[in-house]
């Protein structure tokens, strides 16, 4: 295998890569879209049942389940407020993905350091959520959007060096 092969190998796989994780990034948004819209019309009393309803059984068989007990505790204090306010973070942070993801895979050259800017945006915020739960969830959501911001870099400097400057 010669040099021009490897190098076409490499920038296919980075391609590949930068492509899989912003679908990925996309399908994240749309199912926080689909997750708010689920918010405005669910009640929180008809989350802290359904949480009721699906974690009794962990409860019954271990009264002092971490993770079931965590739940129940959520969804009683689940206000109207709460459900709102989630409704519409998860509204706008799905709406920003969607928009950027779009404007990714439309080779847009400018959306590329505004996706840089968005997501590192959203990792800052979710390292300060996670001093405040400590969810694990954010560590790994942390770590996906860090990868995805190298592969956007990497894909930005390729689109750079492959487009010709209009003057």
């Amino acid at each position: 295998m010669n040099l021009t092969t490897l190098l076409q190998n490499r920038a296919r796989l980075r391609e590949i890569l930068f492509r899989l994780s912003v679908l990925l990034k996309g399908l994240d948004a749309i199912l926080e879209i689909l997750g708010a819209v689920a918010l405005w019309l669910v009640s929180p009393g008809l989350i802290a049942s359904t949480v009721h309803f699906l974690t009794q059984d962990e409860i019954a068989e271990d009264p002092h389940d971490l993770v079931a007990n965590a739940l129940r505790h959520a969804a009683a204090h689940f206000s109207l407020s709460n459900e709102h306010f989630m409704a519409v973070y998860l509204l706008a942070h799905g709406i920003i993905k969607i928009a950027v993801v779009a404007a990714l895979l439309r080779n847009r050259l400018w959306a590329y350091p505004v996706a840089i800017a968005v997501f590192s945006g959203f990792i800052a915020y979710q390292l300060y959520r996670y001093t405040l739960t400590g969810g694990i969830g954010l560590i790994l959501l942390t770590l996906f959007d860090l990868i995805l911001i190298v592969l956007i870099w990497l894909e930005y400097r390729a689109q750079r060096r492959h487009r010709t400057p209009v003057f």
